[in-house]
């Protein structure tokens, strides 16, 4: 007669057996999967690990003296009530379990979702956090938190300016002459893009007319180059298909007129990237339709761009990139993964040029 006690032993064996057969192939496996990676691309991951929200976007990243901070909002979709700002610090090899940093409660009655959070770490100073609180993007208002600890506690937010929405979806970038460019837009009049500057990292703040009319050309969420003693900006659009460009010489305050360029994009959000070796990198959808694939596109004069990695290629949503390269001269980007997860890649910049060769 076999007695419960055997079974149970039997059925332990077996299922150890099991395990010790599969270690080879769930190996073999990790190890395929590594070689998998294009070149060029050293780690591939998932930031939100585990993920504290049925849904996320909008994902930013940026360096601080004690390592990579990355932020996104996050709750049930976008859009309710529920949605707030998650931050993750990476820190010994790991990025640690993301935690609520902001959310949209005004009062004890009333709450509004938050909205496209920017991180920047100021030079010798505190990492700022700007995001959006409000019912949607033609009625949100800027917000701007700090920390001086590297991510790990905050501020109490404040309210920008009535006319200040602060960095609306990409990295500002800090001038020679110390002015904070921070590229934003406006909908509540049609899509029309703008610049704000700060010298104080937010206290004050100036900003430049809308660039553009909101009818004839609709554009939003800028991304900035650099060209020397030039910038480039680089816009989403409502136009059919178009990325549009225009061009300053007095560092921010003046633009030409926006014109498209060659590259497709599906009226999905953009990143760029200007690299200590003066090329540059855009990260955006070359698709028509959809929000797949998402890849990574190289210039060397900001006219010419050379589609040099597929991020994401599958079906489903990779969109609304962020990318930075950091002090060791590798480039970090972000994205959000099938509105589900953050995700995060590291490449080294240089094995791509040998790509795009």
């Amino acid at each position: 007669m076999t007695t419960s006690s055997s079974l149970d032993m039997r059925r332990f064996a077996l299922r150890a057996a099991l395990v010790v057969s599969l270690v080879p192939t769930l190996l073999f496996a990790a190890d395929e999967a590594a070689e998998k990676l294009p070149p060029g691309v050293l780690v591939s991951e998932f930031i939100d690990n585990p993920t504290p929200t049925p849904q996320c976007h909008a994902t930013t990243i940026a360096e601080t003296p004690a390592g990579l901070v990355a932020a996104w909002f996050g709750g049930t979709r976008e859009g309710n009530k529920d949605v707030v700002i998650w931050v993750a610090r990476h820190r010994e090899g790991k990025w640690q379990p993301p935690v609520e940093v902001a959310s949209g409660k005004v009062s004890d009655t009333e709450r509004h979702p938050t909205w496209n959070p920017v991180l920047f770490q100021m030079p010798d100073g505190p990492l700022l956090l700007f995001y959006k609180v409000g019912p949607s993007p033609s009625t949100w208002w800027g917000m701007l938190t700090s920390s001086s600890d590297n991510g790990d506690t905050w501020e109490v937010p404040t309210k920008l300016p009535a006319d200040i929405a602060g960095p609306i979806k990409n990295k500002p970038i800090l001038l020679d002459n110390k002015t904070l460019l921070c590229p934003s837009s406006t909908e509540d009049n049609g899509w029309r893009v703008h610049m704000e500057m700060t010298t104080d990292a937010g206290k004050t703040w100036t900003r430049t007319e809308a660039l553009c009319d909101g009818k004839s050309v609709q554009a939003i969420q800028p991304t900035v180059l650099r060209h020397g003693d030039k910038l480039q900006m680089l816009c989403r659009t409502r136009l059919p298909g178009k990325i549009v460009e225009s061009w300053s010489e007095d560092g921010g305050k003046t633009w030409s007129k926006l014109e498209s360029i060659a590259l497709v994009n599906p009226n999905s959000g953009i990143d760029g990237l200007t690299l200590k070796s003066g090329e540059h990198l855009l990260v955006y959808n070359h698709t028509l339709i959809a929000r797949s694939p998402l890849n990574l596109a190289l210039s060397s004069d900001g006219k010419t761009w050379n589609d040099i990695l597929d991020l994401e290629t599958s079906k489903g949503e990779y969109s609304y990139p962020a990318i930075i390269q950091t002090s060791d001269g590798l480039v970090h980007i972000t994205y959000t993964w099938k509105r589900l997860r953050a995700k995060h890649v590291v490449i080294d910049p240089s094995k791509l040029r040998s790509v795009a060769q």
